[in-house]
């Protein structure tokens, strides 16, 4: 069965349910979203359906004869791992949700589902879809469209990020995110939090910045009398936190015994404060975030192999700045446009050759450093625009190579780097996925090179 509706866009979904009265509910529901809707009550009869129409979204349920729904997730996924699945099951647990989502499932929901539900998942999930298309292709109408919640990028990388949390937020129990300092970990955990619809609040412990001796206090509270200069209770962050979420920034740097006491409480959800015999239920999510190697800190005794077996449930990556290229000038932007404000300046944008010299850089402080060097460019510029001399002086000296006896040496290296992409590009035919494949890089490298040196694909 087909229902078309008239769209700018060609998109179409296929549901899959082999009870004939929830197929029409869904069908029903579906047929109010900007979308061609089709059905089918046998598995085998949905992945024609998927073959033929190559459709945007798939719903399908969990439990039918024949073949699972994870079976057909992965027929999905094999044949074009583009398409978005949604599963459904009247036996729904954390644990299943998050191992469906980490085979390619786009969500997870439970029957009977509520219609409200899914039609805004659908929705979200098509707006996702385009947005990331037209940032990716440059032709984002705006910076709305390279936004996903306080995060701004282009590159894919980044987009596949913002697909997972979308993912992974409404369903998990634990998180753990790595990443280089400065790459954004906090701002990927407060859109995780936002994405999640919990109802309780986002809170935030550094545990680089606690006294070893007040970390159980800081987590779990304590009561009045419990240690000398304990002269009234005091509310953890874990209590804080009930009904929201957790955020335990730089976590390999919590000490060890406090590590076993944060997993009992991550596993019961109960906190017991300092002085208390009483134990307190609680309902609180974990992110956690760190720049380290957790692996190499459980082989050298730093780190507890069972709470990073917790916490990893869902492990994300946040990408450093030098590995988002394309991201770069974006962000530039987007921050001068933040302090202009804030600082109330008159300043529009920033200079082509300075934009050259923050391509240069190594940004060992990634996004963070990016975001202080314009701070201070803004703080201290005259005219309209932000030029190299605005920027610190260090800085032009790295980004901008010394003369090698009257012949760049730099020069000369980007002519051999421009020349090899050209041929890589001429050999490929064009195909920009192939001619990366070729050179070793990925294709928002790629993509950045081809920018940079004024190519054509």
């Amino acid at each position: 069965m087909a229902v078309t509706r008239s769209t700018s866009e060609a998109l179409s979904v296929v549901i899959i349910d082999d009870n004939p009265g929830s197929l029409e509910m869904l069908s029903a529901a579906l047929a109010h979203t900007e979308a061609a809707v089709y059905t089918a009550s046998r598995p085998v009869d949905g992945l024609a359906l998927i073959q033929k129409h190559r459709p945007r979204l798939v719903v399908t349920d969990l439990v039918m004869p024949e073949m699972s729904g994870l079976e057909l997730l992965q027929h999905v996924v094999n044949f074009d791992s583009s398409i978005d699945v949604i599963l459904m099951t009247a036996y729904y647990t954390t644990e299943t949700a998050v191992a469906a989502i980490r085979q390619g499932a786009a969500d997870y929901l439970q029957k009977p589902v509520k219609i409200s539900i899914l039609r805004q998942r659908v929705e979200a999930l098509i707006e996702s879809a385009n947005r990331r298309r037209r940032a990716q292709a440059g032709a984002a109408s705006g910076v709305q469209d390279l936004e996903f919640e306080d995060l701004q990028a282009k590159s894919d990388v980044m987009w596949n990020l913002f697909a997972m949390i979308q993912r992974v937020a409404p369903h998990y129990r634990s998180i753990l995110i790595h990443g280089p300092t400065g790459s954004g970990k906090d701002l990927v955990a407060t859109a995780i939090h936002r994405r999640s619809r919990v109802t309780g609040k986002f809170v935030v412990l550094n545990c680089s910045a606690v006294v070893e001796t007040l970390f159980e206090s800081e987590l779990f509270g304590h009561v009045r009398g419990a240690f000398t200069g304990a002269d009234r209770d005091k509310t953890g962050l874990f209590e804080l936190a009930n009904g929201g979420t957790l955020f335990l920034d730089e976590i390999g740097d919590m000490p060890l015994p406090t590590q076993a006491k944060l997993l009992r409480a991550i596993q019961n959800q109960e906190i017991l404060p300092v002085g208390s015999l009483t134990a307190r239920k609680v309902n609180v999510r974990i992110v956690a975030a760190t720049h380290r190697d957790l692996r190499a800190a459980i082989a050298e005794g730093k780190f507890r192999e069972d709470l990073y077996y917790r916490l990893s449930m869902v492990e994300l990556t946040v990408p450093s700045l030098k590995d988002r290229p394309g991201d770069l000038e974006l962000l530039a932007k987007h921050f001068v446009r933040k302090f202009s404000s804030e600082f109330s300046r008159p300043i529009e944008g920033i200079t082509q050759r300075a934009l050259r010299v923050l391509e240069r850089y190594a940004w060992p402080g990634n996004v963070r450093e990016l975001e202080h060097i314009i701070g201070r460019a803004c703080m201290l510029a005259d005219g309209s625009m932000l030029d190299v001399e605005n920027l610190p002086e260090n800085m032009v000296r790295t980004a901008v190579p010394p003369a090698d006896s009257g012949d760049n040496a730099s020069s000369r290296l980007e002519e051999q780097e421009r020349q090899l992409v050209m041929e890589a590009l001429r050999s490929s035919g064009g195909n920009q996925s192939e001619a990366a494949r070729r050179l070793g890089i990925g294709r928002d490298a790629l993509r950045y090179k081809i920018k940079r040196y004024e190519l054509s694909s």
